[in-house]
């Protein structure tokens, strides 16, 4: 997205304003006592004690708006593991993630779409628009960059207008290793063996040292120029 110079002062006070809320309701919610984290825990527990349905149905949907997906991954085998089978309760939540890719993608690219527009317009950019050329390296980028989160990874390839099929494959291919490696880990840390651990922690640092490689070579491919 390219910035309109005239429109930098009000982006960064549009942006001290959105710290200043989230700061200010941080203090709030902390001077009131509250654990968020506890609180989200808590509703991922009352999610789970509702059944798998309702369990991986909320893992699809609310990733969407913003609720990190990790509660959910941690909680996945732990407890559905012993009744499903860790084989089972693992592509459920591998599939609950994806459907959150497609959903997400489809409100950015068509249900939100009019409304994200003018949102961007009024900030001073335009539209994020990619050459056909560079949407795989685009996707490989922003799935094994650390630091952006998930549902913001997917409003940005809706709205570039990512072609569908691409845009799922090379997600699928990016994001399966390490929330498999997260959902893994999430399990042997909840039985507290330190064998398990380790070989989890292991199994998190090379899906990390791959995905730090591919983000290397995909950082280099982006930066030579076009011919």
């Amino acid at each position: 997205m390219e910035p309109n110079p005239r429109a930098a002062r009000k982006v960064l006070l549009i942006k001290l304003a959105v710290a200043a809320v989230v700061l200010g309701t941080a203090g709030v919610l902390l001077l009131r006592g509250m654990d968020v984290h506890a609180e989200l825990k808590r509703l991922v527990a009352d999610i789970t004690k509702a059944g798998p349905l309702a369990f991986f149905s909320a893992m699809a949907i609310l990733p969407a708006f913003g609720m990190p997906a990790f509660p959910f991954m941690f909680a996945v085998l732990p407890a559905f593991g012993p009744t499903l089978g860790i084989p089972l309760a693992m592509a459920l939540a591998l599939a609950a993630l994806t459907v959150n890719m497609v959903f997400t993608y489809w409100l950015a690219r068509y249900a939100l779409r009019a409304w994200l527009a003018r949102v961007i317009g009024r900030l001073g950019y335009k539209m994020p628009h990619v050459p056909p050329g560079d949407t795989t390296a685009l996707i490989v980028l922003l799935r094994v960059t650390p630091g952006v989160p998930a549902f913001v990874q997917n409003y940005l390839l809706g709205l570039s207008d990512t072609p569908f099929l691409k845009f799922l494959l090379v997600s699928c291919l990016c994001a399966w290793p390490h929330i498999s490696a997260w959902i893994y880990f999430g399990e042997v840390l909840g039985e507290g063996k330190g064998g398990l651990i380790l070989i989890g922690s292991l199994l998190l640092v090379a899906v990390f040292a791959a995905a730090r490689l591919v983000r290397h070579h995909y950082g280099k491919k982006a930066a030579k120029p076009h011919a």
